[in-house]
């Protein structure tokens, strides 16, 4: 008697380590998935940081978007002046356009050199953010 006792005791114990093991597995599982789906664009020199969370973008960019070198840096700054543009008029006017895909304006200043890998990270998150909530931004039509 003494013996099964122990031995539930034991049973139970293993079962609750199981099951704090796999949340514990679970949680980080999410985490990473989370992390996957953040991208950040950042410089230094100009202090300034951009954190897109967006689920599904990191995997679209690496699988869909066209190389690194692909557009010029003068191509990129034009279209993201444009996007941007269109893009906080429409976080201004939240009764015409979906407050929920327009949240927070962009503060993008044409004068400032960014650097090609963040116009290059922002032109490819605005041709994400267009083909995936079909939404128009500018005249062009989206492309990869």
């Amino acid at each position: 008697m003494k013996n099964l006792i122990l031995l539930c005791l034991f049973a139970i114990g293993l079962a609750s380590c199981n099951s704090t093991y796999n949340s514990t597995s679970k949680q980080v599982t999410e985490e990473n998935l989370s992390e996957q789906d953040t991208v950040r664009i950042a410089n230094d020199e100009v202090e300034y940081e951009i954190i897109i969370i967006e689920p599904g973008f990191n995997a679209w960019l690496m699988g869909r978007a066209k190389p690194e070198g692909y557009y010029t840096q003068q191509f990129l700054e034009t279209r993201n002046r444009q996007f941007v543009v269109e893009w906080n008029n429409r976080v201004l006017n939240p009764s015409q356009y979906d407050a929920n895909l327009y949240q927070m304006q962009i503060d993008y200043n044409s004068t400032i050199d960014y650097g090609y890998e963040v116009n290059y990270k922002l032109y490819y998150y605005f041709i994400y953010f267009q083909m995936q909530y079909k939404q128009r931004l500018t005249n062009f039509v989206p492309r990869i």
